[in-house]
């Protein structure tokens, strides 16, 4: 059965752009399961409702998994995985003697979960962990940009960890949102107008970005081009 599972950044990207809906909608043109590990659910619904300012936000969530547009799902598999895979890829990447920390167990998790259940893809936004499973290498440079020094890489672990991930397949919320919007979504949303699509997909692409998703400005613009066919360019649309 096809199956999607979902880190916590894309729905609380989606969440807190008032498009937790659209979540619904796509389960069912997707006829498959929306899966969430348990650490994730801990991270979207029982921590944020310990607090005064995600507590509406995770009521929202709380509420589609009560009704089954994510399910909850956890296992002593999911958990030993999960834990393996977090040890690999702490300790993958050392700098000045010391091993950089660069996964939390609820990441890792998701992507025990999908390589457990050959899951259809995982939804995660986070960078560092779609750089691991994708571009593992390109993490060096990241990282010795970011922090001014060189990095070592344990290519043993390395290939460890695409030993369970060469097979996942990575999308992001905003590949949820462009989904969406091919299927007529946001038809109510349209503005009047020649360029009525690229102001509504620009605005879709910016809210997900400005709420985590790890997106370049110039891969908006591509996205608007490929999606509606214009591009402003000096504040004229291309052909």
């Amino acid at each position: 059965m096809k199956s999607l599972v979902f880190d916590a950044g894309p729905v609380i990207s989606l969440t807190t752009n008032n498009l937790l809906w659209i979540l619904d909608f796509l389960k069912h043109n997707f006829d498959g399961t929306f899966y969430i590990p348990h650490e994730v659910k801990v991270e979207l619904v029982d921590k944020p409702l310990g607090s005064l300012r995600f507590k509406f936000e995770a009521l929202q969530v709380n509420s589609i998994i009560k009704n089954k547009t994510l399910t909850e799902i956890t296992t002593t598999q999911i958990t030993l995985l999960a834990q393996e895979l977090m040890e690999l890829a702490n300790h993958t990447f050392k700098t000045k003697g010391n091993w950089l920390r660069i996964v939390h167990y609820a990441e890792m998790e998701v992507l025990a979960t999908a390589a457990l259940m050959n899951a259809s893809a995982v939804v995660i936004d986070e960078r560092t962990t779609k750089l691991l499973v994708e571009e593992p290498l390109k993490l060096v440079r990241v990282f010795e940009e970011k922090l001014g020094a060189k990095v070592f890489v344990n290519q043993r672990n390395i290939d460890a960890i695409k030993k369970w991930t060469a097979q996942i397949k990575i999308i992001r919320s905003i590949e949820l949102v462009m989904i969406a919007y091919e299927k007529g979504a946001f038809s109510q949303f349209l503005p009047e107008g020649a360029e009525g699509g690229r102001t509504l997909v620009e605005s879709l692409l910016w809210g997900v970005k400005l709420h985590g998703c790890a997106i370049s400005k110039q891969d908006i613009q591509d996205i608007v081009r490929l999606e509606t066919g214009v591009m402003p360019v000096n504040g004229q649309p291309l052909p």
